[in-house]
């Protein structure tokens, strides 16, 4: 009886030990396709040429965070106005300064920040990870002395579902959207059509289902030469984006937007400006709408901001 019974167990428990095995091959492998940091350095501040001020961002789960802000000319008439830069899924906060000194240019400040297991960033990255790493990003602004209405998130590629998220939940001015996706689940289904992403992905990023809820002005900034996320995700994205709103059509692929034509990519940072600049006035000094659903100002803990070792 006992033999008989062990011998009808193993013709569900192998299948299932093999489903649940390749099941945790396929979440380590969407890791690995979603995450792509480095810690190596590959320039500093001095290289966006702009005096910049490095600081250490501290999370409410512990973790220390590397980041990089960029003042405005005090003369600067967009003074008031701050740019919250989630990057791509490569690299770190150094490979990008090219993308800070055209955002700069237009006369506002700038924070650019490492998610957890980038650069000199503690921690390993993940979805809910990346959301408490740009809500202390958030924290720090607000601490810094921003109004809400004057920080403005700006998503590069896989950044785009971070800051979707920041503009979802928290009160901002403003979104940009740039070179990114639907959904990870739908992009991976893309590039992996004989995988069954959609069943198993557990990394979602879904901007495309957030983006009715956000009232903000939004920015969608995509290329047609774009070969890794494809044109289709920005149309996507801003056909379900709410008024106010505009599609800045960038050249090259994907991460050449600024050696095709740095000055479509100028002329979107200009064009979400001049939409939050142009919401401002109409209000005549009244609080801007909140973009999330919550109103109510966040309480910035002093965790927020972590002295530099």
């Amino acid at each position: 009886m006992f033999l008989t019974r062990v011998k009808k167990a193993r013709r569900w428990l192998v299948p299932l030990l093999g489903l649940l095995a390749i099941t945790l091959m396929l979440h380590r492998f969407e890791h690995s396709q979603v995450y792509h940091p480095t810690r190596d350095a590959e320039g500093t501040p001095e290289d966006v040429g702009h005096p910049a001020e490095e600081v250490w961002l501290k999370t409410a789960d512990g973790l220390r965070l590397d980041a990089w802000f960029f003042a405005a000319d005090k003369t600067s008439p967009r003074a008031r106005f701050v740019v919250l830069f989630c990057h791509g899924n490569g690299g770190n906060i150094t490979s990008r300064p090219g993308y800070y000194h055209a955002i700069l240019e237009t006369g506002v400040n700038l924070l650019t920040f490492d998610y957890r297991g980038y650069g000199r960033s503690d921690g390993e990255p993940s979805e809910s990870g990346t959301y408490t790493d740009a809500a202390t990003a958030y924290a720090w602004l607000r601490a810094r002395g921003f109004a809400p209405e004057h920080i403005l998130v700006w998503g590069e590629s896989l950044g785009g579902g971070i800051a979707s998220h920041v503009a979802a939940t928290e009160h901002v001015g403003g979104l940009m959207l740039q070179s990114t996706f639907t959904s990870i689940p739908d992009i991976g289904a893309e590039i992996f059509p004989w995988l069954p992403v959609k069943l198993l992905s557990r990394i979602k990023y879904h901007t495309h289902s957030r983006l009715p809820h956000i009232s903000c002005p939004v920015v969608v900034m995509h290329s047609r030469a774009d070969t890794t996320i494809r044109v289709h995700h920005g149309e996507k994205n801003f056909t379900v984006a709410r008024e106010p709103k505009a599609f800045i059509e960038l050249q090259g692929d994907h991460n050449d937007a600024l050696l095709a034509n740095r000055a479509a990519y100028v002329a979107g940072a200009e064009k979400l400006l001049k939409m939050v600049e142009g919401r401002e006035s109409r209000v005549e000094g009244q609080p801007t709408p909140a973009s999330g659903p919550r109103p109510q100002t966040p309480d910035p803990r002093p965790s927020a901001l972590d002295p530099r070792p």
